[in-house]
């Protein structure tokens, strides 16, 4: 079932650099004072007799999410609940993910896709048990991110499930909406930065341009966006999570948001547009030829054709920059083939809360084929399968000494952030990168220079890693390294007796890899791109660290017909 990740008042949000001890002792107090009899009370007044403005829900729903949502089978965030003719807002045990996509209400659109009277009475009762059960403040389900992803949702359909109600049933969900609107303006600083203050920000103008008492609160959440906006999105449109499926749910935030500006006939602001068009050739960067996204930073594919239906909607049309420095990757694409190259370093610590150590790793597709690709991340949050996604080794590049390139934390990254260096060339249609990292100097005081290489037919890609000794240290002879190239579930490796590995992908020709400097094998790897976990294959060059430099050269070349 389709959800956004859930995603901040004038007084602002933690530090970019991520919480601090303060940011907490500020929540902690907040939850006290919003517990309080006085605090409800003050949350009170008249409500409206109707909406000033009714925004559409651009984004499409599935008819048949909303069937197993009739069933009572309620799936988020890759976990499922089966709970038939019973309320599933208490459900214990389930991860915070699927808790707030649940109160996020993002799935009234397959309600509203199925369409006909028992799907509207389906989806009025459960926003009706919603405001019996939460009628106060509720850590998760009051939460800032999460009430501006349900205002989303319920001024989204309101026509669906406001519109022709019974007079008590629709005077409670309006007076429910002020009030959530009323806090939402007090606590939207109370999120750290990231996607969860922008659905926190979009939900408050969203109250402001749909309630008759709006206004100040829609001056207030566009003044906040203008904000966040600068912070969040990068020059050449990329977001500072490095993550393509962050950039694409935001990107979507953002188109809804600026449709329900023009449905209120409010003037969208110029920052706004600025950035959705700068944010859709971006998004077309990361797409390979199959349609979906590339898997850097914890991204997924997104198949079915969101990506498509996203950059409809945004209604960008710019081509896809072949460099995006300020986001840190890229792109290699001659005739069918496209190399995308990950040479920026890590987003920080908010905003690439769980970033991916994949420096200087790249993932290959040819024309709907993916051949090489990086693991991605699990849909379910938390746990060792999305930690261990994270590692160095579950990206198609160099590992030293089976270690990650930069400190891993559940919450974030530990220690410095490397620097990375990339240079493009491009000559007689051909094109290379000079990229290198620094990652692996503080420990084994050595530099991994990547060289990639991709002739003007798509069909020749050659790369060469290189260890270099830092300063002239060479204190790492003898470590292991290993070169990995994780392959698509799709792609059949096999070695031949030429001593290469011939790859088969489902359609097309084969490719053939070849390589000097490190003993090849064909080893198991999993990948996670559609969410779930899957077998698949990778095929690992490995070996040890010289006195000097430590070179490793290879080719992946299209098999002639």
């Amino acid at each position: 079932m389709a959800g956004s990740d859930p995603a901040g008042e004038a007084g602002g949000g933690p530090p970019a650099s991520g919480p601090g001890g303060g940011w907490r002792l500020r929540q902690a107090a907040s939850a006290f004072l919003f517990r309080s009899p006085l605090y409800r009370y003050s949350l009170k007044g008249r409500h409206p007799h109707g909406l000033t403005a009714t925004p559409a829900d651009p984004w499409p729903g599935d008819p048949d999410c909303a069937d197993a949502l009739f069933q009572g089978r309620y799936r988020f965030a890759g976990e499922e609940v089966t709970a038939p003719n019973q309320a599933v807002w208490t459900a214990s045990g389930m991860s915070e993910a699927w808790l707030a996509e649940l109160h996020g209400f993002a799935w009234l659109r397959h309600f509203a896709a199925r369409g006909g009277d028992a799907a509207q009475r389906h989806a009025r009762a459960l926003v009706a048990s919603w405001i019996e059960t939460f009628p106060d403040w509720h850590p998760l389900a009051w939460r800032p991110d999460v009430i501006g992803r349900r205002l989303i949702a319920w001024l989204g359909h309101g026509p669906f499930i406001i519109q022709n109600a019974e007079l008590t049933y629709r005077s409670r969900v309006l007076d429910s909406i002020v009030r959530q609107s009323r806090h939402l303006a007090r606590a939207v600083g109370l999120v750290p930065g990231g996607p969860p203050r922008l659905a926190a920000i979009s939900g408050l103008i969203y109250s402001g341009v749909c309630l008759p008492d709006g206004r100040r609160r829609a001056i207030q959440g566009l003044r906040l966006l203008e904000r966040e906006l600068e912070a969040q999105i990068l020059g050449d449109g990329g977001h500072v999570a490095r993550n393509p499926s962050v950039l694409m749910a935001v990107l979507r935030d953002l188109v809804a948001l600026r449709g329900a500006l023009v449905a209120a006939e409010q003037e969208v602001p110029v920052g706004l547009q600025n950035a959705i068009d700068r944010m859709g050739p971006m998004l077309r960067f990361f797409r390979h030829g199959d349609g979906g996204l590339a898997l850097f930073n914890g991204g997924r594919e997104h198949a079915d054709g969101a990506v498509d239906v996203t950059l409809a909607k945004a209604e960008a049309r710019g081509k896809p920059l072949h460099s995006a420095p300020h986001s840190g990757f890229e792109r290699l694409t001659r005739r069918r083939t496209q190399v995308l190259v990950d040479v920026g370093p890590p987003a920080p610590t908010v905003a690439g809360a769980l970033a991916h150590a994949g420096l200087l790793s790249f993932e290959m597709s040819v024309g709907r084929n993916r051949l090489v690709v990086n693991c991605g991340a699990p849909e379910r949050g938390g746990g060792e399968w999305r930690q261990a996604t994270r590692a160095t080794a579950a990206h198609s590049t160099l590992t030293l000494a089976d270690t990650s390139q930069f400190e891993l934390r559940p919450d974030g990254i530990g220690g410095r952030r490397p620097a990375v260096r990339c240079v493009r060339h491009e000559a007689d249609g051909s094109v290379w990168l000079e990229t290198s990292h620094d990652g692996y100097v503080p420990r084994f005081g050595l530099v991994h220079r990547r060289r990639l290489y991709l002739d003007a037919s798509g069909d020749d890609l050659r790369g060469e890693d290189r260890l270099t000794p830092a300063d002239g240290r060479g204190a790492a002879a003898g470590r292991p390294f290993a070169v990995r190239f994780h392959l698509h579930p799709q792609v059949q490796a096999s070695l031949v007796q030429s001593g290469a590995v011939l790859l088969r992908p489902p359609t097309g020709a084969g490719w053939q890899v070849r390589a000097a400097g490190g003993e090849m094998t064909i080893e198991p790897s999993v990948y996670a791109g559609g969410g779930e976990i899957r077998r698949c294959e990778q095929i690992v060059l490995s070996g040890r660290v010289e006195g000097g430099d430590t070179v490793v050269k290879w080719a992946i070349r299209r098999v002639p017909d």
